[in-house]
């Protein structure tokens, strides 16, 4: 396993790990109720629990998250990975939500937004909840090079979990991936990477 120490000047530690993913029905973690400030980082390999960035596995030790601070991790590449869909599942104190991805692990960033918009119109998508994190992942893409769709269904996805109620496909548009995680309450979440096959992972507290 490498690991390679992050360090953020004036900020937090980006907490984040390695993970592995459930599949295509329901995925939680311990509510605060202030928003902290959103942490940036530019990284080649997955983040930790400890502020360090590592590969391998390590979620199922995993207690409910607790922190709502915002993530975004950056990272370039000359051939966009693809998005092949969403699952989620409910665990002890957590929902998980899974963005199976094939080619690489793209960037990404998770935050809080009053509702839910279709990526490019900027259209305001109708699905009620109580509190929305937006999922953004770039570069990637959810359709071939022919343009069929690469992840198929929705733009909703009911998931009736814990504190998750639905996944929502919000655009894709200019190698930008779009997913809208819709709450019934705000709640504390974290942000997981897994290789071998690629998966981003989102859990968010009951």
């Amino acid at each position: 396993m490498k690991r390679i120490r992050v360090a953020l000047a004036l900020a937090p530690f980006v907490l984040l790990a390695g993970c592995g993913g459930v599949s295509g029905a329901p995925p939680s973690a311990g509510p605060q109720t202030s928003v902290q400030p959103t942490v940036t980082t530019t990284v080649t390999a997955s983040p930790t629990p400890s502020g360090e960035i590592s590969e391998g596995p390590g979620e199922t030790e995993l207690g409910p998250p607790t922190t709502t601070r915002e993530v975004e991790v950056r990272r370039t590449t000359s051939n966009p990975p693809l998005v092949l869909g969403a699952r989620f599942a409910k665990h002890p104190g957590f929902d998980r939500v899974v963005i199976d991805l094939r080619g690489g692990q793209p960037g990404y960033s998770v935050r809080w937004v009053p509702k839910l918009v279709q990526d490019g119109s900027g259209d305001p998508i109708d699905v009620p909840g109580g509190a929305y994190l937006q999922v953004t992942v770039t570069p990637a893409n959810a359709h071939s090079e022919t343009g069929s769709p690469t992840w198929v269904g929705g733009p909703v996805f009911h998931a009736g979990l814990g504190n998750v109620r639905s996944v929502v496909k919000t655009g894709d548009f200019e190698a930008v991936v779009g997913v809208g995680i819709v709450l019934d309450h705000r709640a504390a979440f974290r942000v997981l990477e897994q290789r071998n096959p690629q998966r981003l992972v989102i859990d968010v507290a009951h």
